[in-house]
């Protein structure tokens, strides 16, 4: 017969457990500490690396994206605020809150062509037209940060993507799957038919005509009745060429 543990047996096993306990804490605190030493250094050699490098970092697109991955990595965001170390080397607050307004006003602008949805690579060259004074050269990721810091003011802006396409909305307009599916098919050229909706995408009259015409009231698209087969085209400035052109001289 097996004899079961005593009392003595019992109070050994618990102080086993509190040591393997306390050991497991221990090592827990030293990785700990040590990965906080770490990125405490990995953060002061990222200030060493942003003032040798400030000039690269606000002229060159390509150089403060990867700039701001490097940030990323450590627990940096520059942008947090247009106070403290980061703004007065690099100026990057003043620089994104600049890029915000001016996508506020281009939005703004191009509202009454395009209903508030315009494609980013749109919206970066007509950016980049008006920014052709001061000589800074933009890029889609500087735009995409810019963006990210207007949502706090709750104003509708955002990104979302269409089939291979980022377009920037700034217009609170929900925009379900049908829409988003005649955005994708009208991007290869710029127009679509209520017959062309019907026969790619396979759905009825109907369904197609509706989800044409509820684009149509949200300023979305436009109408072209000028054609000798007689059928309406529905025009997309978000995803045709000609909006980039559309306003540009009075941006």
């Amino acid at each position: 017969m097996r004899r079961r543990p005593g009392i003595g047996g019992l109070q050994n096993a618990a102080a086993a457990r509190d040591q393997y306990r306390l050991l497991g804490e221990n090592v827990a605190k030293l990785r700990t500490d040590l990965m906080k030493e770490q990125l405490a250094t990995f953060r002061s050699q990222l200030e060493d690396f942003a003032r040798k490098h400030k000039n690269d970092i606000r002229k060159n697109p390509a150089f403060r994206a990867q700039f701001h991955e490097m940030c990323a990595k450590v627990g940096v965001d520059p942008l947090a605020s247009n106070k403290g170390f980061w703004a007065e080397l690099l100026g990057i607050g003043d620089f994104y809150y600049e890029l915000g307004v001016q996508i506020i006003e281009v939005c703004l602008a191009t509202r009454p062509h395009n209903g508030g949805l315009i494609s980013l690579d749109d919206l970066c060259k007509l950016l980049g037209q008006r920014r052709k004074a001061v000589r800074e050269t933009i890029s889609e990721d500087d735009c995409l940060r810019a963006i990210s810091k207007l949502k706090v003011l709750g104003s509708g802006f955002e990104v979302i993507t269409v089939g291979k396409r980022k377009l920037v909305r700034s217009v609170p307009t929900e925009l379900n799957k049908d829409h988003n599916e005649i955005l994708e098919l009208a991007q290869a050229q710029g127009f679509v038919t209520v017959d062309e909706v019907q026969r790619r995408l396979n759905w009825s009259s109907g369904r197609a005509t509706d989800a044409l015409e509820t684009l149509l009231e949200e300023g979305l698209a436009m109408i072209d009745d000028g054609h000798r087969d007689g059928k309406r085209r529905y025009w997309f400035p978000c995803v045709s060429s000609v909006s980039s052109y559309v306003g540009a001289d009075t941006l």
